[in-house]
């Protein structure tokens, strides 16, 4: 019993020292912020890998994502006669959540997982000491570009997604439903307010942070060679796409000021 206790205790001590490291890690890179402008093509380059190479595979996972929404939906609402309201159920469900979502976790598992395997494969082969070494801090030259470029590009990729999302939709209701596309469009921007594609917006800024927070993290501590890296990118997918979905829920409730609508 006594056994039990102390791997427990251990394993909090170890969780809880980890979160402090974390934030620490995100307050260090918040006071390099205001670098940002002289480390503009750092976060350039991480901006087209983070968003621009990103965009493809948002494209296609949103416009089959708009088209299962539609699918559901539709025959649902052809029960009850509804099928004009489709477009808005469409709209809404991908602007408001599964939009940010759905780009986050993408992001995570693309670019999340490159992060970590970048910076773990620096941090085995001695490169992160070599800046120390040269009064360089790591927050600064690898984490900051990153955590900038993250909250920047994941917005617009989650806007990707949005569009393609309800373009998705627009092609069943129109081929399969035998809805007319300019109500459809007309219906689906009637019902969305701007406050819907904001809340979306957030949470993708929030989601863009937590990605790259994390997956740096993990590349920053990353032990043992090889095989240390590559469980360093598993655990930095892993809790990344945990903590997306687990503060979707609290941004959700926070935006909504705890009211459903």
């Amino acid at each position: 019993m006594t056994g039990l206790f102390e791997k427990l205790g251990s394993i909090s001590l170890n969780t809880f020292q980890r979160i402090g490291e974390i934030w620490l890690l995100f307050a260090r890179t918040l006071t390099y912020c205001g670098k940002a402008f002289a480390n503009r093509r750092l976060i350039t380059v991480q901006m087209v890998e983070i968003g621009v190479n990103t965009v493809p595979l948002v494209a296609v996972i949103a416009v089959f994502t708009g088209m299962v929404i539609a699918v559901q939906t539709g025959y649902q609402m052809m029960r009850f006669h509804a099928q004009g309201l489709v477009g808005p159920i469409v709209g809404l469900s991908i602007t408001r959540e599964l939009g940010p979502v759905m780009t986050g976790v993408i992001v995570a598992g693309r670019v999340g997982a490159a992060m970590a395997a970048q910076v773990g494969t620096m941090k085995v082969t001695e490169q992160i000491d070599a800046l120390e070494t040269l009064a360089t801090d790591p927050a600064e030259y690898l984490v900051m570009p990153r955590f900038i470029a993250a909250a920047i590009m994941l917005p617009i990729l989650a806007v990707c997604a949005d569009v393609v999302g309800i373009i998705g939709g627009l092609l069943i209701a129109v081929t399969q439903l035998g809805e007319d596309g300019g109500l459809y469009i007309t219906r689906t921007f009637q019902q969305l307010e701007i406050s819907d594609v904001m809340s979306g917006l957030i949470k993708s800024a929030f989601f863009g942070m937590i990605v790259a927070i994390i997956s740096c993290y993990q590349g920053l501590t990353a032990t043992g060679g090889a095989e240390g890296v590559g469980k360093a990118t598993t655990r930095a997918v892993v809790l990344s796409l945990t903590l997306i979905l687990v503060s979707d829920f609290f941004l959700t409730v926070l935006i909504l000021g705890g009211k459903p609508g």
